[in-house]
């Protein structure tokens, strides 16, 4: 018997509140790795922090509540995601140094 797959999801995400300087996108990294979870994250520099995350489905949406709580020192405000097709062209969970 074949085993039932997940659905392979894609997510674009842009955080709000206190979440630079305090440690988040190392958080997000980390929460990303513990699912085995594909993507990168990013500070912008209208003090937001970016990030696409892809994979099952249900991993996913466990790690968006894992962000929404953030590290100790942060404080998220707002989180808005945009769901994308799943493209898997991107291989392990990146910190990027580069603003937009």
């Amino acid at each position: 018997m074949e085993e039932e797959r997940e659905t392979i999801v894609r997510a674009h995400v842009c955080v709000s509140g206190k979440v630079q300087g305090v440690g988040f996108r190392a958080f997000v990294q980390m929460q990303a790795n513990n699912r085995a979870l594909q993507g990168w994250v990013r500070n912008r520099a209208d003090g937001r922090v970016e990030l696409e995350v892809e994979g099952p489905q249900t991993s996913v949406q466990i790690f968006l509540q894992d962000i929404n709580q953030g590290p100790p020192l942060a404080q998220v405000f707002q989180i808005i995601v945009d769901w994308k097709d799943p493209n898997r062209q991107t291989e392990g969970f990146q910190i990027l140094r580069n603003f937009l």
